[in-house]
Order: C-alpha cells, then sequence, then structure tokens
C-alpha cells in the first residue's frame, strides 16, 4: 500500500517508459478487441454450417420415425430416440446407454428445438458433440423426443488453431508497435533532455547561455523552447536591472553617507565650541534627512498596493490644487475628469511632475484634465527644449536622468515613483517631446493630441462612470 504524501510507483518511472506503458496498454487493448471480432465471426459461420447439417438430419430422423419406419440419418450423424421418462428408446452405435439431454432439456424438447453442447473447448477431449434435439410423434412407440449430434472435433480444432494464431500475431504486432513507439518517444523527448541539460548549466551559474531551439520546425517542443529562451532573457534583464539598481542605490547613498563621515570626522579632530557642534549637528541631520528621503522613495518605488475597490478621485480637483501651488502654472478642465484611484498617490504623482516640469522646463505650465473614451486624463505640459527623444524610452528607470539635467538637484527617481504609481493604479503613463511619443503601457487605444513643443506628460486613468455619448461641443484632446 503506497504511504500518504509519496508518489505511486509508475510516477517514479520516466516519461518515456510511463508512454510506452500506456501506448502498448491501449495497443493491448484493441489487438484483443480485433482478435475477439475474428474469433467470434469464424465461430459463427462454423456453428451455422453445423447447426444446419443438424436440422436437416432432424427432419429426416423425424420424418422416419413418423412414418413408422425404422430411423434414418445420414452417415457419421448420431442420434437417439428418448421417451417421457427420458430413457433411449433407439439410438445409434456410438450413444447406446444413457439420455443425451438432462431432464430440464427433455421437457423443453417435447415442445420445442433444443440446441446444446457436450464438451468444452478447452481442454482437448475426444468426445465433444452438438446436440440438436425436436419433438417427435410416431404413429407407435413411446419416443417423444428425437436427437441428432455431430461430433464437433474439426470446428473445435479449427477454434483452437486459430485462438493460437491470433495469440502469436497479436504479441508480435504487440512487440513491433512497442519498439516502435519506444523510438517515436525517444527521438521526440530527445530535445527535452537536451533543454534540461542545458538548463542544468545555466542553474549551475553559466551565463550568456540559451536553449538550442532548431529554427525550421514549429512543433510543442520547439514553441517550448523558445518560451523557455525567452523566460531566460527576461530573467537575465531583470537580474541586470536589480544588479543595475544595487550600483546605482549604492551610488547614491554613498554621497550622504561619505559627508556624515566626513563632518563627524572633522567634528572630532579637535575640540569644537558649542555653536561648532550644532552647526555639524545640524548638517548631519540634513545628510540623514536625504538618506531618509532617498530610502522612502526607493520603497514607493519597489511597492505600490493597488487602489482599494470604489476609491474615486477628481482630476480636475486635484490639477486646480496644484496649479495654487505652483507660480506659472495655470489649469485647464474639458469636461469632468473622475478616475478609479487614490487621491493620496495621485496627488503624489501630480507633485512630482511638476516638480520636474518648474527645475527642467520653462513656463507657462499648463496642467489639462478631461475625459476620452474610458479614460481619464490628467496632462502637465511644459515649454521647455523637451526631453531627448532618445531619453524618452528609458526615462522611468531608476536613477536614470538626462544629461541635461545631472547639473540639477535630484536622484533620477522622480518618474520612476510616478511609473510605478500609475501602473499599480491600473493606468498608464504617456511620455511626448519634440514629435516623439514614447507610452509605458498599452490599457487605453486613444491617440496623442498636445502642443508639438516643449514636454508633455500625460496620465491615463479608468474613468469612474460610463462614457458620456459625443456631441458636437465636447473636446477630445487624445485623439
Amino acid at each position: 500500500m503506497t504511504a500518504p504524501g509519496r508518489p505511486h510507483g509508475l510516477r517514479r518511472l520516466p516519461l518515456r517508459v510511463r508512454l510506452i506503458a500506456g501506448f502498448a496498454t491501449a495497443m493491448l487493448i484493441v489487438l484483443t478487441g480485433a482478435g475477439a471480432f475474428v474469433y467470434l465471426r469464424v465461430r459463427y459461420a462454423l456453428d451455422l454450417r453445423l447447426n444446419e447439417d443438424l436440422a436437416a438430419q432432424a427432419g429426416q430422423l423425424t420424418s422416419s420415425v413418423s412414418r413408422g419406419g425404422p430411423p434414418t440419418v445420414t452417415t457419421g450423424t448420431e442420434y437417439q430416440l428418448l421417451d417421457a421418462a427420458n430413457h433411449a428408446v433407439a439410438a445409434s452405435t456410438g450413444l447406446r446407454g444413457a439420455s443425451l439431454l438432462s431432464g430440464a432439456q427433455l421437457a423443453t424438447a417435447r415442445t420445442t428445438s433444443v440446441r446444446a453442447d457436450r464438451g468444452p473447448l478447452f481442454p482437448i477431449r475426444a468426445d465433444t458433440l452438438r446436440l440438436y434435439a425436436v419433438p417427435v410423434h410416431p404413429t407407435s412407440g413411446p419416443a417423444s423426443v428425437a436427437v441428432v449430434a455431430l461430433r464437433r472435433d474439426q470446428r473445435d480444432e479449427a477454434l483452437r488453431e486459430l485462438i493460437g494464431q491470433l495469440a502469436l500475431a497479436n504479441l508480435a504486432a504487440l512487440a513491433i508497435a512497442s519498439l516502435v513507439g519506444y523510438r517515436l518517444t525517444q527521438a521526440a523527448l530527445a530535445p527535452v533532455e537536451r533543454y534540461r541539460t542545458e538548463a542544468a548549466r545555466i542553474a549551475g551559474g553559466a551565463t550568456g547561455l540559451r536553449l538550442a531551439v532548431p529554427q525550421r520546425t514549429d512543433d510543442e517542443i520547439t514553441r517550448l523552447g523558445r518560451t523557455l529562451n525567452q523566460m531566460l532573457a527576461a530573467l537575465e534583464g531583470a537580474l541586470d536591472r536589480e544588479r543595475q539598481i544595487v550600483h546605482d542605490t549604492s551610488h547614491e547613498l554613498r554621497t550622504p553617507l561619505t559627508l556624515i563621515s566626513t563632518e563627524i570626522e572633522l567634528a572630532l579632530r579637535r575640540p569644537r565650541s558649542t555653536a561648532e557642534l550644532e552647526e555639524t549637528l545640524r548638517n548631519v541631520a540634513g545628510d540623514a534627512e536625504r538618506l531618509r528621503e532617498l530610502a522612502d522613495t526607493l520603497l514607493t518605488v519597489g511597492v505600490q498596493p493597488p487602489p482599494a475597490p470604489g476609491d474615486t478621485v477628481d482630476l480636475g480637483a486635484l490639477a486646480t490644487d496644484a496649479a495654487a501651488r505652483y507660480p506659472h502654472t495655470h489649469a485647464q478642465h474639458h469636461g469632468p475628469a473622475v478616475a478609479l484611484g487614490d487621491t493620496t498617490r495621485l496627488r503624489q504623482v501630480v507633485t512630482n511632475l511638476l516638480d520636474n516640469a518648474t527645475r527642467r522646463g520653462r513656463p507657462p505650465i499648463t496642467i489639462t484634465t478631461g475625459r476620452t473614451g474610458n479614460a481619464a486624463y490628467l496632462r502637465i505640459h511644459d515649454n521647455g527644449p523637451g526631453m531627448d527623444p532618445d531619453f524618452l524610452t528609458h526615462a522611468t528607470a531608476r536613477f536614470t536622468r538626462a544629461d541635461t539635467a545631472r547639473s540639477t538637484p535630484g536622484t533620477g527617481l522622480g518618474l520612476a515613483v510616478v511609473d510605478a504609481i500609475i501602473t499599480a493604479q491600473h493606468g498608464e503613463l504617456r511620455l511626448c517631446a519634440n514629435g516623439a511619443h514614447h507610452r509605458t503601457g498599452d490599457n487605453f487605444p486613444t491617440g496623442c493630441k498636445h502642443p508639438a513643443d516643449g514636454t508633455s506628460i500625460t496620465v491615463l486613468l479608468p474613468a469612474a462612470d460610463p462614457p458620456e455619448p459625443p456631441t458636437m461641443a465636447t473636446a477630445n484632446p487624445t485623439e
């Protein structure tokens, strides 16, 4: 008995062995069924001929007895005439003695015909008979049932030979089919074993390896290999990004930590006055605050929970509040813009985007909100020189900064935070500058419409209510 939790014995076998076992079992069932069909058809044909001969002999026997003459049958046919007490009143030479019928068979044969066999097919015996009993009504005498019998020797011998031939043929067919199936299974699973070997090398630390996938085939194994290669490429890319993040984070942390260490060492070199120590502590506190802000920003980028079900945010209200806090910034509203999302996190998005526009762009800065299709949008546009088109595709990566922005304060995490928040809110971020467009998702099919100069950053979020039917006066700024 298999212990609970342990795999069944068959599951421990190699896959090709289990496939061959299943294939051989199916072939055995099919061949057995085909052999049984052939056997039954041959037996039916042999029994039909035997029954026809018995019926003819029974007719001849009952006809001669009914006329009052001596029993007459063809040479090779045995017979018995039985009375009501199941005693043989007349019989051929080979059947003299006890009656061939049981009491129940005799009772049935007095009213209708009865067929029966004496002796099994196996083991081989010399006295196997096919019986045929019919009622008879002689003009005189006690006979009431006539029984004719033919030996089944030739019939049984033919059936036994047929069984032997079918068994040998089925075993040979099963062996050949299993061998062919094994070869085919081995050939089909050879790429899987090759993939496993190469994957083991990759797991052992080898880098830059890919599974050897044939280019001219497109079967299930080949598609599996291509998918695994894509997965390996994605994992390798993720690992490279994580390594880059660790490197960039270490670089960003090194500066404030070095400043803190330097301030402390300088303060300990000689006695300091209370005012000097207070100044040193203020500098250390400022550097520690920058460390805390960097840690908070990294946590914001790394973990973003989805919004609570039913949470909504009025993008128009966010735009109006933000415009009031930044100089040379004004809000424009193209209808209601209520979206599904978390107000606090989306306020952080607007703040980060306006900080970037204020530091790196040029006034005036415009915040536009509205509705297009099933999305509510918020767009921030500034009239600065715009981002380099080559920089747009990786502008949301962590610690990434354009060459023109390296002289300004910042860590290169602002757009990364925005992208993380918008993705968690099931939205989409679009960066457009100098005729180039980049989108961080494909959640909304709308196009872009904004001023050609400067930089436009658009936030698209799922709208909180169904879209209104379009009218001639409705503005659609994202067609």
